[in-house]
């Protein structure tokens, strides 16, 4: 009988132990890794919704990097159009310049043309006076003279 109380006196212990742990030890432990399976559960969550957030992030940078590509390749083609339209600007102005300092040259070459073949007309007359002076050998007053220079001048 001792033999048989002393195993019924163990099984009643372990149950009692039992009981024990399932009233007050078990219900922290399960509590515990419950909370413990939520957070990882949360952190996985969070992970994958970052990772998520990530991607999206990306994406969105791409599509702003590509747009800006874009803007500057548009403000590019706008700086080369005005580049060239100043370019044209500037020879047209160039030109139009060219073309009134050409005019304004000729003019003067005109003009000094004009004095010099004036100057030589009256150099000639007044050698032709001296000349026909020195033929005739008589001299002519000097208002005849210069009657006569401007007669040739005339003339010629």
């Amino acid at each position: 009988m001792n033999l048989n109380a002393t195993i019924l006196g163990q099984a009643i212990a372990f149950v009692l132990f039992v009981l024990f742990c399932m009233k007050y030890v078990w219900p922290p432990i399960i509590n515990a890794i419950e909370k413990r399976q939520k957070e990882i559960a949360d952190g996985l969550a969070f992970a994958e919704n970052a990772k998520k957030d990530l991607e999206l992030a990306h994406v969105n940078s791409t599509e702003q990097i590509n747009k800006a590509k874009l803007q500057a390749q548009v403000i590019i083609e706008q700086a080369n159009k005005r580049k060239s339209h100043i370019l044209e600007e500037a020879k047209a102005e160039a030109e139009q310049q060219r073309s009134q300092i050409l005019a304004q040259t000729e003019i003067e070459i005109e003009a000094q043309h004009q004095r010099c073949y004036e100057e030589l007309r009256k150099k000639i007359a007044v050698l032709a006076v001296m000349g026909a002076q020195k033929i005739i050998e008589q001299s002519i007053d000097e208002k005849v003279n210069s009657d006569i220079i401007d007669q040739l001048v005339a003339e010629l």
